[in-house]
């Protein structure tokens, strides 16, 4: 491809967002104003080859006709060099011309014109569009006096600018008197009731007061001193010019007086009617299938809770009000009835009531047919069950659910429990169930009474329906049992074992809380024997036989605590649980430690450090982040150790402030996802900040990839808030995450952070090193510093400072020290 050729595609690359699809021409063209090269949509419409366009002026193609102050006005723009476009007449194949839009762009690199860029958009179809759209205006002003529906326009000063043939009938006047008439001359307008109407109510002058469409106006209208009004429809619409400046009022209205005749009669008759069904409870309701007039009787919106005619009384209000479950089962059952040759019905379904709830109604009436048996009119009366259907559930409840607490009993428990078998058999789900025992239930029973004892378990029943999700079972036994029901915890047994041992602990940890007695605060732990069930699992009682036994297994075990029934998954889950447990203590007992990695520049300067954690767990020696990180972040535990380390970051950079070396340095703290996203996160920090007396800009908070793609307008909000205190933000492992780099630029951050998988191997590896060279470019071209991670040998270095890189971390230049210890290193 010659550059020509290239600065033609590259030019129509750029513009296309501009000019739009490539059916327009484009050239481009030199200072001294002749063509360089075109496409082929330009050449195609100038009638030439490439080779007889290339050099000529771009005049050359503009036609005798074309405006001289057109051409004199792009040359003056194309002499200053500045974007400029106009209309002329393009010459095309064999001379003849054709009108066409013309743009100029000028195209400079670092200050020099390289090139301009011409557009050429042919406008003739634009003519003969308009041509078009002139015939159809045409046509549509026929069709306008042959509605058969008046129609009155009127300016923005209410005078009329045009009427049709039917407005001036219905109106009494010639179209000739009517133009130029205003709106607020006397027009002998009647209100609805037969009462004159002022000026200022009429259709046009309240719609141009109010500045807004009127519709289903009811105006009677006085003509010749006839003994019987007419009465019309009517409907205003704005019109208004860009969208915003009202240039006229449309007015449409159609003759309604015979229908206004029948308004009355109807009126009469529905008086008699309603003095008819006043001693009926039942709510009556009439459909009249053929002119699908409908009449919901005051009952029958006071069932529902309200006014009549609160909502639009069409043929679907009841199916918008019918229950969601029952709608589609009601509406193919009358549809059943009307197809039928049946004259009766009875339907049972669920209407909502104002205030949110549902009203059990059962619907019963009479089809009238015609002698084809067609439905005509159906007609039927609601009767309100809600006092029936309370007594079938107070029945229900007595069955089903245990008086005590209002948890499901045994009978519910076991028919859930085959239930979520059935399911799990289908889809491979894996279930718990978590048989839950009270320690020393009987002496509380004994010594404080059984009323004690029932309130005890009350207090119980709510912890539990709280410790878990709201999809899952709680059901009591009887005495001091109770079950729980998990569903739906993933197809692998370990993950799905994990998440039942996370609840279990969650449950101990909710029970062991006191208990408000009348004899003061009394504590009492459970004993949580666990089964898990899939489609391999035998029967329902089976599986609760086996919670049952590993319920029996966790007291011998001392009580308070949780045991699986498969033995080999307990092992496991002791160990978490225990580690889980020894993580809270830690956090109460201050086990967990500090270390810093330093930071170095080009010129081998400590420039900060890394903060790391490490926990110093009782009997188990000093224990670094992989293994317990993940538990805090499952256990929402990271909030609290977050926090903690952020407070004593903090307090050393306090204390740092006046050494001449330290107080120089800065430190980075990791920042969770659950940090990050806590609503009160920025304040936290900057109070931490506050109450230790640190500075802000020596404290950088280091984000992964992942953390930012969550929630990416509140991170974003966040981070800006703390970095105008001065914090500074680094994203931690770059390019390992999953963010688009679009966003990149968009957060307010200082560094980007090489994950050490790409330096590792950055002296050997090729594409590492290529990877590296990339991720430093983008940093420079966002104005981001760059900080290695994992440089251990002296040629990573050499390769990452020949780069650019400004910060180096890793055990070339020192191992992660102990806090104290890395401030006794480095202040010498």
């Amino acid at each position: 491809m010659s550059s020509e050729q290239t600065e033609v595609s590259t030019s129509q690359a750029r513009l296309a967002p501009v000019v739009g699809p490539a059916s327009f021409g484009l050239a481009v063209m030199g200072g001294d104003l002749k063509i360089r090269s075109a496409n082929q949509a330009f050449l195609a419409r100038a009638g030439a080859s490439a080779e007889q366009a290339t050099g000529m002026p771009l005049a050359s193609f503009f036609g005798p006709d074309t405006d001289p102050a057109c051409v004199h006005e792009l040359n003056e723009a194309v002499h200053c060099r500045r974007e400029c476009s106009g209309k002329v007449r393009f010459k095309g194949p064999e001379g003849a011309d054709f009108p066409a839009e013309l743009s100029i762009i000028p195209v400079c690199e670092d200050g020099q014109l390289q090139h301009y860029v011409v557009v050429l958009r042919d406008l003739h179809d634009t003519e003969e569009a308009q041509a078009l759209l002139d015939a159809t205006s045409r046509r549509f002003q026929g069709l306008l006096e042959h509605l058969p529906a008046g129609v009155v326009v009127h300016g923005s000063d209410s005078r009329i600018l045009a009427v049709n043939a039917r407005g001036a009938a219905l109106l009494g006047a010639s179209q000739s008197d009517l133009v130029k008439r205003s709106a607020y001359d006397d027009w002998s307008l009647l209100r609805e009731d037969g009462s004159r109407m002022t000026p200022h109510e009429y259709p046009v002058c309240r719609t141009l007061q109010e500045r807004r469409n009127m519709s289903d106006l009811l105006v009677g209208i006085d003509r010749d001193g006839n003994a019987e009004p007419a009465w019309l429809m009517c409907n205003t619409y704005l019109v208004c010019e860009d969208g915003s400046e009202l240039s006229e009022v449309v007015v449409c209205f159609t003759d309604c007086t015979k229908l206004k005749r029948t308004e009355r009669a109807l009126h009469k008759s529905e008086e008699r009617l309603r003095l008819v069904l006043q001693g009926s409870t039942d709510a009556p309701w009439d459909w009249n299938l053929r002119t699908g007039e409908l009449y919901y009787s005051p009952r029958w919106w006071e069932m529902v809770g309200r006014v009549p005619g609160e909502l639009p009384e069409d043929a679907a209000l009841w199916l918008r009000l019918a229950h969601p479950d029952d709608a589609p089962r009601v509406r193919a059952e009358f549809d059943q009835v009307l197809a039928g040759t049946g004259s009766s019905y009875e339907i049972e379904f669920r209407l909502q009531h104002k205030d949110g709830h549902h009203v059990p109604v059962l619907s019963r009436g009479m089809i009238l047919r015609d002698q084809q048996g067609r439905p005509l009119r159906v007609s039927g009366t609601n009767t309100d069950l809600t006092e029936r259907k309370q007594a079938e559930h107070n029945i229900h409840q007595l069955a089903y659910f245990d008086f005590l607490t209002g948890l499901p009993n045994r009978r519910f428990l076991m028919d859930e429990l085959q239930r979520l078998l059935s399911r799990s058999a289908r889809s491979g789900q894996l279930g718990a169930l978590l048989f839950l025992d009270l320690d020393n239930f009987k002496m509380l029973n004994d010594t404080l009474g059984h009323e004690t004892g029932d309130l005890l378990l009350r207090q119980v029943a709510y912890r539990l329906r709280h410790a878990v999700r709201d999809s899952d079972c709680v059901a009591r036994l009887g005495g001091d049992e109770f079950v729980l029901l998990l569903d739906c915890l993933g197809k692998n047994r370990q993950a799905a074992a994990n998440e039942a041992g996370t609840v279990a602990g969650k449950v101990l940890a909710a029970c062991d809380e006191a208990y408000a007695l009348p004899a003061g605060a009394y504590r009492s732990t459970p004993s949580i024997g666990i089964a898990m069930f899939d489609a391999r699992s035998a029967s329902a009682d089976v599986v609760l036989r086996q919670a049952d036994l590993a319920m029996y297994q966790a007291k011998a075990a001392g009580r308070n605590t949780l045991r699986f029934f498969d033995p080999a998954m307990q092992s496991s889950i002791d160990r978490r649980y225990s580690m889980e447990h020894d993580l809270r203590q830690g956090i109460q007992r201050n086990e967990f430690r500090l270390y810093c990695q330093p930071q170095f520049d080009a010129a081998g300067e400590l420039a900060g450090g890394e903060v790391l954690l490490r926990w110093q767990r009782a009997g188990h020696g000093l224990v670094g982040p992989s293994e317990f990180i993940g538990l805090a972040e499952a256990t929402g535990l990271v909030r609290a150790l977050g926090q903690w380390v952020l407070r004593e970051t903090c307090a050393r950079l306090a204390a740092w402030s006046g050494h001449p070396r330290l107080g120089k340095v800065t430190l980075a703290v990791n920042v969770s996802a659950q940090q990050l996203h806590m609503p009160d996160f920025p304040a936290q920090v900057l109070a931490t900040v506050r109450e230790t007396g640190a500075d802000p800009a020596r404290l950088g908070l280091e984000l992964t990839e992942s953390v930012l793609a969550e929630n990416l307008d509140d991170a974003i909000a966040k981070m800006e808030c703390l970095e105008r205190d001065g914090v500074r933000f680094s994203i931690d492992d770059f390019g390992t995450g999953y963010s688009s780099l679009s966003y990149l630029k968009r957060f307010p951050l200082e560094t980007l952070k090489i994950d050490r998988s790409f330096v590792h191997d950055i002296h050997t590896d090729p594409d590492a090193a290529a990877i590296v060279e990339v991720i430093i470019t983008l940093a420079r071209k966002l104005g981001l510093k760059v900080t290695a991670e994992g440089v251990e040998q002296e040629e990573q270095r050499q390769f990452l400072e020949a780069g650019g890189c400004d910060r180096f971390q890793g055990f070339l230049f020192g191992q992660p020290l102990a806090m104290d210890e890395f401030e006794r290193v480095f202040s010498a």
